[in-house]
């Protein structure tokens, strides 16, 4: 481990081949975050995206439904807010509808239906989220860790998106895929009613 940084080198550290795919691998812990899957093994999707926005409204479009259902869609998707009760232990339940019957659900035919729960909300700061498919496929079952976390950077706020414990259905490319089109319409959302 590099001294005071948190971030572990494997190649460095001559423990590169836990990783088939990769020569090269660096984990950074950073103090203080919560790190529910400790276990590297389990597939995750991780973002990084500038806003140009500062993190208290980022933060209100993370916790404000109909924010949440402007925003937190792929392309080609529509949402419905079924349930959303922003604090901690609070619960909530969405519907992604895809617009075009092509479309194959993980709930319905056309429809995917999460569920889930707000586990820690640190203000403007960290909000990390349990959610789970409401699916009978049990390629596409089990809980799901998504944690937010704001940075203040060149004059906006740097998000981390981390998803992580993916069902080994759910593919990490494409769920990167649905992910950047969804914080591209978090940053267009959040930059335009800046002030309002």
């Amino acid at each position: 481990m590099t001294k005071n940084t948190g971030v572990i080198d494997f190649q460095r550290e001559g423990l590169n081949d836990r990783s088939s795919q990769h020569s090269h691998f660096c984990l950074q812990i950073q103090p203080g975050l919560y790190y529910p899957n400790q276990n590297m093994a389990t597939n995750y999707t991780r973002i990084n995206r500038h806003v140009n926005a500062p993190r208290a409204d980022i933060y209100r479009a993370l916790l404000d439904a109909q924010a949440v259902a402007a925003w937190m869609v792929p392309g080609g998707m529509t949402s419905h807010v079924h349930q959303f009760d922003a604090r901690e232990g609070g619960t909530f339940r969405i519907s992604l509808t895809y617009d075009e019957p092509t479309g194959t659900g993980k709930t319905t035919a056309h429809t995917d239906t999460y569920h889930g729960q707000f586990v820690k909300l640190v203000p403007n700061e960290q909000v990390i989220e349990v959610m789970e498919f409401e699916t009978a496929d049990a390629a596409m079952q089990g809980k799901m860790t998504v944690t937010f976390t704001l940075t203040d950077a060149q004059g906006g706020t740097e998000l981390l998106a981390v998803h992580d414990n993916l069902p080994p259905g759910l593919s990490p490319e494409q769920n990167e895929i649905g992910w950047r089109m969804s914080l591209d319409k978090l940053a267009a959302y959040v930059e335009a009613n800046q002030n309002t």
